[in-house]
């Protein structure tokens, strides 16, 4: 019966609230503190009884109102920060103020005209009662005031942490407190792992989803490609302000690669008993990738007069990702890789029993905060590929690109895989480590093979590029650079990965296909590189891929001889508009798909997903590189400008998730007429403003890197036909073995330098990123849904 009081009077104190048209003077605690005193109302309790349309009203209606409601719910938490929160009544006003705050904000933010409200340094709590604070001219501004309240709160014995008290009469003050002795788990930089207690992890979750929703005000900004405009919320939290900044970084980052989502494994554990855990565990590790985003610049609006010295140039340096760039202990980064890996695979595991463990939902945020700390700390991303734990990150990224690819809502997935695995590629360590035998057979449709972690690799990029939606087409390029960037390293592929280069060259090389689109031919550089690259560096293991080119020679021969009169043009094209010569999805694919997978499947209809901005093409993507003979990295300069300026007009790969650069095209390759009639038109055609010319198809044919692999056809087709005939051959096994112990030393032409295209950091792929992670962070967080239906500017919300 006392909720159900507590709920009914707390909604009658919103209702006077958002009737009263004068302004309620700040002095008056009888009416204010019936907001926070006496009730006890969950998040979800607030979410509810105070309605979006209501907290508009007020801040059109009653302004003063507002600011005021705002300004008492602050100093609440000041007061309790400065306490220490001794009460258990205490510990409820705090936790009261802290969920009205998390729905009140988004609608501040929303409002240009309220954005300056909580930088203000006059709280501007309505008309009266607030003399003494207009005569204080140091007063901090509300947000400061409100984040210090947080962080201290965040470190608060008995409330969020653990007492250490000697005595039951001792007091801790919280002024003098060392919050480095209260880090929340062990791991980074902290050895001692406190016991468990729900309550403290409940309340540390409050208090950090009331932190992201401070942040959140980036989401009401239009996007910008002006990266050096900073969020003024993560500017001043991760300064030196921040007394408890490495503490909370620390405790953050422990809690989530502590994190173990399976506990002792007794099936159908998380059924049974509430995971307090978990949740802490999402928020952390949301508010670790927002604040992470901020590395330098200046924020939108300074936080006060007083620090504007600070602010000049590149602003004050923002802590967190400084205390990220400097771990450096292996120890260290063991922990963080084996949890991260430990979380990403947790969707993976296979049961005898279904259902019977807990599937984490936060890979996203994991996969953005992997990226973080190979892109802030080198030292952890050469960590990571010394040796074979970067395949327990591999296999679980392939996992969901493969999973991912038919659901046109879960296409920044798809994006943040493809970007960590193009991001790896760079570094010839990866390539090396893809040759480990594959043997853990996670469940996915894929044709089953028997071979390397590689030809997983290749199996699945061919599977995303021929099933998956036209809005991966951007990603293509991605996906073939990561191909080649490896390919030089790959000691023996398997015959099933040989067939799918193959399939995609023979593919992307027909006349239709290279004539239809500007840049369609990059495709077909990319895998003739690759295929170079193994035939001149690891032709002794790779027999497979050596015998499936003898077997597609043909479409080596055409590509050589490909016509480049008006008239062919024409006709090919032609040929295109009345048939599309359909190459099967079927051809080189086998039907017999891993054991316990299920297909990739659309999104529901009704799901929600956030809009992207486009991506850069991937020539702005990458930097090329060339490996010397001692191994190391030598930067290739730029082409000449004019050049450029020409291969950019061909070259418009960068589209947003609301349009296809390649039209019909790509799906005109791989899909039957039946089987596009039932999927959705693109929006353009790039067709219809592009027409292909014979200097234009001279000016890239004469420039296809075919001879090696003509040489190579020029020797051993002969030898193939002949052993075929003299012994009446008609098992490829015999002819693999001929081509096994063959060699081509001294035959081929003089090996070309290994060119690598290393990801480049821009300002392209930095505003793509925070539009994905605030996507990512909106619709994650729906119990409570935080900033549903508020005017979120920086993405749209689109329904399937």
């Amino acid at each position: 019966m006392g909720s159900t009081d507590s709920k009914l009077n707390f909604r009658k104190a919103v209702i006077q609230l958002t009737t009263k048209t004068q302004p309620v003077e700040a002095t008056d605690d009888a009416f204010w503190d019936q907001f926070w005193a006496d009730t006890t109302t969950t998040v979800q309790d607030v979410f509810a009884l105070v309605p979006a349309a209501e907290i508009r009203a007020v801040r059109e209606e009653s302004p003063s109102n507002l600011a005021t409601l705002c300004y008492k719910a602050v100093e609440k938490l000041v007061q309790g920060a400065e306490s220490g929160c001794p009460t258990e009544r205490e510990k409820q006003v705090i936790l009261n103020c802290t969920c009205i705050l998390s729905r009140i904000l988004p609608y501040i933010f929303e409002d240009q005209d309220w954005r300056g409200f909580f930088w203000s340094t006059v709280p501007g709590a309505g008309r009266a009662g607030t003399d003494e604070l207009d005569d204080d001219e140091g007063a901090r501004p509300l947000a400061e005031s409100l984040l210090l309240a947080i962080a201290d709160l965040l470190f608060c014995p008995d409330f969020t942490v653990h007492s250490h008290r000697r005595g039951p009469d001792s007091v801790e003050n919280m002024q003098s407190i060392d919050s480095c002795e209260y880090i929340w788990e062990a791991g980074v930089g902290f050895a001692q792992s406190p016991p468990l207690n729900y309550i403290h992890d409940l309340n540390r979750t409050e208090l950090l989803r009331l932190l992201l929703t401070c942040f959140s005000e980036a989401m009401y900004l239009p996007s910008s490609s002006d990266n050096n405009v900073l969020n003024p919320w993560v500017t001043f939290f991760c300064s030196t302000e921040n007394r408890h900044a490495l503490p909370l970084f620390t405790s953050l980052l422990n809690v989530v690669c502590a994190y173990d989502p399976v506990g002792y494994g007794i099936p159908y554990n998380h059924l049974l008993f509430s995971d307090y855990r978990e949740q802490l565990v999402e928020q952390a590790v949301q508010i670790l990738i927002v604040t992470l985003e901020h590395d330098g610049g200046v924020p939108h609006r300074p936080p006060s007069p007083s620090s504007m010295e600070e602010h000049e140039s590149t602003g004050p340096e923002n802590l967190f990702v400084n205390y990220l760039s400097r771990i450096h202990r292996e120890e260290d980064f063991d922990f963080v890789l084996k949890g991260l890996a430990r979380l990403l695979t947790n969707p993976l595991t296979q049961t005898y029993l279904p259902n019977s463990t807990k599937k984490i939902q936060f890979h996203q945020e994991l996969l953005v905060l992997f990226w973080k700390l190979c892109d802030f700390n080198k030292k952890f991303l050469f960590f990571v590929l010394k040796s074979s734990d970067v395949l327990d990150i591999l296999v679980p990224i392939l996992f969901y690109l493969n999973d991912a690819r038919a659901d046109q809502s879960r296409v920044g997935l798809m994006h943040i895989g493809v970007f960590i695995l193009l991001l790896l590629s760079g570094e010839r360590n990866f390539g090396v480590r893809l040759n480990k035998p594959y043997s853990v057979h996670v469940p996915m449709d894929i044709p089953v093979f028997t071979g390397t972690h590689a030809d997983l690799l290749i199996v699945v990029f061919h599977k995303i590029i021929t099933t998956g939606h036209q809005r991966l087409q951007p990603l293509f390029d991605c996906l073939l650079t990561i191909i080649v960037n490896v390919s030089p390293y790959l000691k023996s592929l398997s015959m099933v990965a040989a067939n799918k280069l193959l399939h995609l060259l023979e593919a992307f090389s027909t006349g239709w296909f290279l004539f239809s689109v500007a840049q369609n031919h990059h495709l077909v550089f990319f895998l003739l590189e690759a295929f170079n690259n193994i035939i001149q560096y690891q032709f002794d293991g790779n027999c497979n891929l050596v015998y499936a080119i003898i077997r597609k020679r043909n479409v080596f021969h055409q590509l050589a001889n490909l016509p480049s009169d008006p008239a062919s043009i024409q006709k090919a094209l032609q040929r295109k508009r009345k048939s599309p010569d359909v190459i099967s999805r079927t051809s080189s694919q086998e039907t017999v798909s891993m054991e316990g997978s299920r297909p990739a499947v659309p999104a529901e209809p009704g799901t929600l997903k956030t809009s992207l901005v486009a991506i850069p093409g991937i020539d702005k993507l990458t930097e090329k590189s060339q490996v010397s003979e001692d191994g190391t990295m030598v930067s290739v300069p730029k082409t000449d400008p004019s050049k450029k300026a020409h291969s950019d007009q061909n070259a418009v790969v960068g589209t947003s998730d609301t349009e296809s650069n390649s039209g019909r095209d790509i799906e005109d390759v791989f899909y039957t007429e039946a089987e596009m009639e039932r999927r959705p038109l693109s929006r353009a055609s790039s067709t219809s403003f592009w027409a292909p010319t014979p200097e234009w198809v001279l000016s890239w044919k004469c420039k296809l890197p075919l001879q090696t692999i003509m040489r190579l056809l020029q020797v051993l087709v002969p030898q193939v036909e002949k052993i075929c005939i003299d012994k009446g051959l008609t098992d490829e096994s015999e002819i693999l073995k001929f081509l096994q112990h063959g060699t081509l030393v001294g035959l081929l032409p003089v090996p070309h330098p290994i060119l690598i295209r290393k990801y480049q950091a821009n300002a392209g792929t930095a505003m793509w990123f925070r539009t994905y992670m605030w996507g990512v962070v909106y619709l994650r967080n729906v119990d409570p849904p935080i900033w549903y239906d508020t005017d979120v500017r920086l993405f749209e919300i689109q329904r399937m």
